[in-house]
């Protein structure tokens, strides 16, 4: 994932978090904060350590990174939001976690329209 594409300071996560908005399914919950500031979107991950083990929790962030980097033109420009993985995100593999993450996002309403 591009470093233009991260949220990596502590300030704009807990922006995101105060004044964002969420969608959840069971597997992911999404904090989203439209930024007119920026031209495409950016995107945090967290997966907190009940989880699983530092190997885990790394895999999980690697495969949700690469899946909005594969999808990121289905992805709605100027905004920034946050993915955080729930207990079931540990047993999924791939193709599962990337279903379960754009529907995420499509409630989030993150995602452009198909037109």
């Amino acid at each position: 994932m591009q470093k233009e594409l991260r949220l990596t300071r502590r300030e704009d996560f807990n922006k995101v978090y105060r004044h964002g908005k969420s969608a959840a399914n069971l597997q992911v919950v999404i904090y989203c904060l439209p930024n007119p500031r920026i031209e495409r979107f950016r995107m945090g991950v967290s997966v907190s350590k009940k989880l699983g083990s530092a190997v885990v929790r790394n895999r999980i962030r690697r495969m949700m990174k690469e899946i909005v980097r594969l999808n990121a033109d289905k992805i709605r420009s100027h905004y920034d939001f946050i993915v955080i993985g729930r207990k079931p995100v540990a047993d999924m593999d791939y193709k599962q976690l990337e279903k379960s993450l754009l529907h995420g996002l499509k409630r989030a309403q993150l995602l452009r329209n198909p037109f």
